[in-house]
């Protein structure tokens, strides 16, 4: 399949594309479509990165309203954690699909998932046609005894992602330093590097979360990731909101890559702002996410990338924090190279977006600014991932099917 893109504006500047066999073959102004060409006529939009949503749990979509307004730990245990007892994988793979639907819409390429039930989700992001990285949560309790079945849970869920296609790459994920004991920690790490798998976990997202670990430890939770051999640029941090300079240090050192969940983290009321500038200071790579749509509600990367810079701004008592050229860059994944952020480069996978330049919150002023402070996703016209386009002109082929089988598998676990 080839692709043209004619007309479009990039930075600031008229600019046509083609793609070949899913990547960029030619960029430049001078560009014209070939033969045989699929051609997308880009007037009066703009040619930017496609977002990259560094931490989420796709199909709870299936609990987007549900049990809100709730603490963390009350909103987990008693309710989300018993309906996803539940789940059976025809209920992960609509849940996934309807995510795969909403970021498609709001104009995300690529995202992170840890979810039960890994392979329904795989086959929902390669029937949506998006990229991910996927791992199925572990847990032992905190209990070491438990080891040896979180090991065969580990090796199931990855014998569920062996036959996804090449959009879809595997992870270990550890649910949390509370739920998984150092021994299967210190497992997961040896795993990690033998298999040169990717981990991602939750980290200090709370304060009772590190009050516990000093409780039980006698050190802080990233403290406790170094000690088992968690901490490498292979390994993802979700949250890692309640840190110290020390545990910053470490994360540097270790090569690890931070991803921030603002609305999440305010909605759920974790007590304290991630600190971008101190991550910043510390040379710390950092990435946005939405966190599930059961604790955000929405997975539109766009409206969070100005939650991140307001917030940031606010904590700091700083204007000049978080402006929106760096927030851009953080919600594409291009300050964090383990995300897999596609540049848009000759060469590169054609995995891009075309907003409408047109439109009342881009109409005026510089395009970056316009993107964080004044927009949302429903500015995104065109989603192209591996130059197919899953969405033009807003239109998402095949989308009421999916908003109404994700109804039903709701319905099924007593969720609506």
């Amino acid at each position: 399949m080839s692709l043209a893109v004619v007309n479009a504006v990039l930075d600031g500047r008229p600019t046509s594309l083609r793609i070949e066999d899913g990547a960029i073959a030619e960029l430049d102004p001078d560009v014209v479509a070939a033969a045989g060409d699929e051609v997308i006529d880009a007037a009066g939009m703009a040619l930017v990165p496609g977002f990259v949503n560094g931490h989420t749990h796709a199909a709870m979509t299936l609990f987007r309203g549900y049990a809100d307004d709730l603490p963390l730990m009350e909103w987990l245990e008693g309710h989300i954690w018993p309906a996803e007892a539940r789940l059976e994988a025809e209920d992960v793979y609509w849940g996934a699909r309807l995510a795969c639907l909403e970021m498609i819409r709001t104009g995300t390429v690529r995202f992170w998932d840890m979810y039960w039930q890994p392979g329904a989700t795989a086959r929902a992001v390669a029937d949506a046609g998006l990229r991910a990285t996927i791992g199925a949560p572990l847990i032992d309790g905190g209990d070491a005894s438990g080891t040896a079945e979180l090991q065969r849970a580990a090796a199931a869920g990855l014998d569920e992602l062996a036959d996804a296609p090449a959009t879809v790459t595997q992870a270990l994920a550890p649910h949390a330093i509370y739920t998984v004991s150092p021994e299967s920690l210190e497992w997961i790490a040896s795993e990690s590097e033998r298999r040169d798998l990717t981990v991602q976990i939750h980290i200090s997202e709370t304060e009772s979360e590190v009050e516990g670990c000093l409780s039980e430890h006698g050190i802080r939770p990233v403290e406790l990731l170094e000690r088992v051999g968690l901490l490498s640029p292979r390994t993802l941090l979700a949250h890692a909101v309640w840190l110290d300079d020390a545990e910053r240090e470490l994360i540097a050192a270790g090569g690890a890559t931070i991803v921030t969940n603002p609305v999440a983290n305010m909605k759920l009321a974790v007590g304290r702002a991630f600190d971008l500038r101190a991550a910043e200071r510390h040379g710390i790579p950092v990435g946005l996410g939405t966190d599930g749509a059961g604790s955000n509600n929405s997975l539109d990367l766009l409206a969070d990338a100005k939650h991140l810079a307001l917030l940031q701004k606010h904590d700091a008592a700083d204007a000049a924090t978080a402006d929106a050229r760096a927030v851009l860059a953080i919600a594409t994944g291009a300050r964090a190279p383990l995300l897999g952020a596609t540049p848009l480069q000759r060469g590169e996978p054609a995995d891009f977006l075309l907003v409408r330049t047109d439109s009342h919150e881009l109409a005026l002023g510089e395009l970056e600014p316009g993107l964080v402070y004044a927009s949302s996703g429903s500015i995104v016209d065109t989603t192209v991932v591996a130059g197919r386009p899953l969405m033009r002109g807003g239109v998402v082929e095949g989308a009421g099917e999916v908003i109404a089988r994700a109804r039903e598998r709701a319905e099924r676990l007593g969720l609506r």
